[in-house]
């Protein structure tokens, strides 16, 4: 593109690139616009992203749909700073030449660390045992041996295939399950692929890392629960409609599985009377998986890349369009 584009971060809450230098480098391309606060509405939504040829969605809680790709029809180009791209219809942006790109790979060492230091966290019961303390009791519970265990991995994307090193690395065994399993796959991860029923009946972990999806939704719900072991432990760093959320909670008052790590939620911020706020063995972060400061400064950059790519006529488009 010759002329100047309007580029718009429509709400980046909590603050994702607002300070980042990264945005220096747009600077030659056109006018960036950042709202360091969420749109209270959809009009508000649309008023902000006015006119703009490019949206630079810092924060998944601002979707884009149909409604909204009608009302801009500047509108061609949105990037994420993040690998989901369940905020945007796909299917809408494609219809309107609308260019989705997002950050496949990029993130997947911030998020599999994150994940696999839930899954010690729960294991040895740490937030029951930091609680306990401070109220001056002294517990000494029963935790779980990690090494020699098995991880079953949900999802064998860029963070599955992290998470599943990493599991290797203490020890522990990596086996895995995907909707498009294959030899070769398998061979390049170092897993065996199972069927899902065999991976939760014989997983010490089940750690999710699926893209959210049709087929992905409600994929872990009570039928699935009831095949864990009632030693095991869930970890969720994909999204949060991944797991029947009631059906979570319900195994967690009533002992059937050992306990969750859990990083997604629906809605987001969690609400305080959440059921799943009250169970003992859970450790719980707020959608932080990629927020130490090298995840922050990455995926900045990414976004940018991504935005100058485009706009240097060589976009790079999400896998899924």
């Amino acid at each position: 593109m010759s002329e100047r584009v309007k580029i718009v971060v429509p709400g980046d809450d909590p603050p994702q690139i607002a300070d980042s230098p990264a945005l220096e480098r747009l600077a030659k391309w056109g006018d960036v616009i950042v709202h360091r606060d969420r749109p209270e509405s959809e009009e508000e939504k649309i008023a902000r992203a006015h006119d703009c040829d490019v949206i630079l969605n810092s924060r998944s809680s601002v979707t884009w749909r149909e409604s909204a790709f009608s009302q801009l029809p500047r509108l061609r180009m949105i990037a994420t700073c993040s690998v989901g791209t369940d905020a945007i219809d796909l299917d809408a942006a494609r219809e309107r030449g609308i260019v989705v790109s997002n950050q496949p790979g990029v993130n997947a060492p911030f998020v599999a660390e994150h994940m696999f230091g839930l899954m010690f966290a729960v294991a040895k019961q740490a937030a029951v045992q930091t609680a306990a303390l401070k109220a001056g009791r002294w517990l000494l519970p029963v935790n779980v041996m990690l090494q020699g265990k098995r991880l079953g991995i949900v999802g064998t994307g860029a963070i599955g295939a992290e998470m599943a090193r990493l599991g290797r690395a203490i020890g522990m065994e990596a086996v895995a399950w995907t909707f498009h399993p294959s030899p070769e796959r398998a061979a390049s991860l170092g897993v065996e692929f199972l069927s899902l029923e065999e991976l939760l009946e014989t997983s010490d972990v089940v750690s999710l890392h699926v893209r959210l999806s049709p087929d992905s939704t409600g994929l872990i719900g009570a039928a699935e629960l009831a095949r864990m072991k009632p030693t095991a432990i869930l970890l969720n760093g994909a999204r949060a409609a991944v797991v029947d959320h009631a059906a979570l909670v319900e195994a967690l008052q009533e002992g059937r599985i050992f306990g969750a790590g859990i990083d997604v939620f629906a809605p987001e911020p969690v609400p305080a009377d959440d059921p799943i706020l009250t169970c003992e063995r859970v450790v719980l972060t707020p959608h932080a998986a990629d927020q130490t400061p090298e995840a922050v400064v990455a995926t900045n950059e990414a976004a940018v890349d991504n935005i100058i790519a485009f706009l240097e006529g060589r976009p790079r488009v999400n896998a899924a369009q």
